[in-house]
């Protein structure tokens, strides 16, 4: 993908943040990039199965419950280690994933978004209630997202061989493609449109730092310990993919479901330096990946 479409995006949200139809526009691609553009990607992914997929989800929920434990140790705040856990894989992680690794590691990034979506459904609640959610409430919210939607519909059409008629259609080839490409369109224009109103204090960005050195210290000894006890060649081969994703900011619909559940917006500071402090932390990840 060419890396002039992600900085056009974010460059296009930031400006047009000072016009009125930003409260139509904003929602509407955020809208859009849930409900439709990542659940085709995934479905697609799905269906066309790659080999890792399954443990690639394994490692994305695992991941994001450790580092959920130690921040929540470290930082002694449950809003604090979710903003630590749980990670932007949608908005930011994926375009920034093709625009580092290239369009190869596409399934891949699906499935740590898999992973990662069933991780913050389920454990976003508990982490931003004030009072003790039931468990039936948790499960409804994990069967209802998108996310989890979508991998049961490919799992359905996996049952009945859809894979085998469809194979190398070319209007589902293009539809791939023009899903993946709005997928960072929406993606990075929705992030610069929520940057360019946020106010973010020098205290904030610190704060972040803190946050992010913890990661990537947890995500050095997983990925390391990771690489030197297996000899699966996929592991070996996606390892810079996996220490990618502790690298990543919180995921933007934290704050949503903080005041859904406790009628707070306190993250939105964390989310929003987080970001800034993410970004510079992956550039200079390129730059020593490249």
């Amino acid at each position: 993908m060419p890396i002039i479409l992600p900085i056009l995006s974010f460059i296009f949200g930031w400006f047009i943040s000072s016009y009125g139809f930003l409260n139509v526009l904003r929602p509407l691609l955020s809208k859009l990039l849930a409900r439709c553009f990542i659940p085709f990607v995934i479905v697609y992914n799905m269906l066309f199965y790659q080999a890792g997929s399954m443990f690639l989800m394994l490692f994305s929920v695992l991941s994001s419950v450790v580092v959920y434990a130690v921040c929540s140790m470290v930082f002694k705040d449950r809003l604090v280690a979710l903003c630590a856990s749980y990670n932007n894989i949608g908005w930011l992680g994926f375009p920034l994933a093709l625009l580092i690794f290239g369009q190869s590691v596409s399934a891949a990034m699906i499935a740590l978004y898999v992973g990662s979506s069933i991780f913050g459904n389920v454990w976003a609640i508990p982490a931003v209630s004030k009072a003790k959610p039931k468990w039936q409430e948790v499960i409804k919210k994990v069967l209802q997202a998108p996310p989890m939607i979508a991998l049961c519909v490919a799992v359905i059409l996996r049952l009945f061989a859809v894979q085998n008629i469809l194979h190398e259609q070319w209007w589902l080839l293009d539809l791939y493609a023009f899903a993946k490409f709005a997928m960072v369109f929406a993606g990075m224009a929705v992030l610069g449109m929520w940057l360019s109103q946020t106010k973010v204090s020098m205290n904030d960005l610190k704060y972040s730092c803190r946050m992010m050195w913890v990661k990537l210290a947890i995500g050095a000894v997983l990925c390391t310990a990771l690489y030197f006890m297996t000899s699966n060649r996929f592991v070996h081969e996606h390892i810079a993919l996996l220490y990618f994703l502790f690298c990543l900011p919180p995921a933007a619909n934290i704050v949503a479901l903080e005041t859904h559940y406790s009628g707070t917006g306190k993250s939105a500071q964390y989310i929003a330096a987080g970001t800034i402090v993410s970004v510079c932390t992956i550039a200079l990840f390129a730059l020593l990946y490249f």
